[in-house]
């Protein structure tokens, strides 16, 4: 088995600890950094969103594959090169005004940075302005992800959304949102550019509409 396909396999396990020393030791040994990320950590998140998706795996385990992967990448952002290839993009993420869930959004910031976005997360009751504080202060962002777990804020992620489209940056960013009481109708009626039902979704949505795949 080679030195890419077990820390493959680690990610895909959720071994953290195990993926930070095979990480290293591939690193030591002279394998490509670019390589280690795409091949041995991407492409098993990949695996891991698949298998989520077909409920041949759950939340806690995508959970940890997810933070296997970030401990990776943690060893590995010395080594990658800078600029546009060490990273697929920034987003901008949080959980809409008067909604206090953040473990669904957590995952979803997680399981982005898995498939190589940064991800800038303003946390739980967000209020409009500081979503567009925000995209202004990184000009680089081009995704805003807002999430809305009850029904009764689906009138808040609804202004906030229409605030963001509203911006004189809104060309060029794409606005994802997601949650619960969240539909694709709904995200079309209120104008953002993608859904996604969960986190394995989102991740490779956030890929789609940052022109990836």
């Amino acid at each position: 088995m080679s030195k890419i396909q077990r820390i493959a396999d680690a990610v895909e396990m959720g071994t953290a600890k195990q993926v930070a020393v095979l990480v290293m030791k591939a690193l030591n040994e002279g394998c490509d950094p670019t390589e280690i990320l795409n091949r041995g950590m991407v492409d098993a998140m990949g695996v891991v969103g698949e298998k989520y998706r077909s409920n041949e795996i759950f939340v806690p385990e995508m959970l940890a594959a997810a933070r296997a992967m970030k401990k990776g990448v943690e060893i590995l952002r010395p080594y990658l090169a800078t600029g546009k290839s060490a990273s697929a993009g920034k987003m901008i993420l949080g959980t809409v005004a008067g909604d206090l869930h953040d473990i669904g959004k957590n995952l979803v910031g997680m399981m982005i940075e898995s498939v190589g976005f940064e991800v800038i997360d303003l946390g739980i009751d967000v209020p409009i302005e500081k979503f567009i504080k925000a995209v202004e202060a990184n000009p680089d962002a081009i995704l805003v992800g807002c999430s809305a777990l009850l029904t009764t804020t689906k009138r808040s992620l609804r202004e906030t959304v229409v605030a963001l489209n509203s911006q004189p940056f809104r060309s060029r960013i794409k606005i994802m949102v997601g949650g619960a009481p969240i539909t694709q109708a709904f995200a079309d009626e209120i104008g953002a550019d993608g859904y996604s039902e969960n986190a394995a979704e989102a991740a490779e949505l956030a890929k789609r509409l940052a022109g990836l795949v």
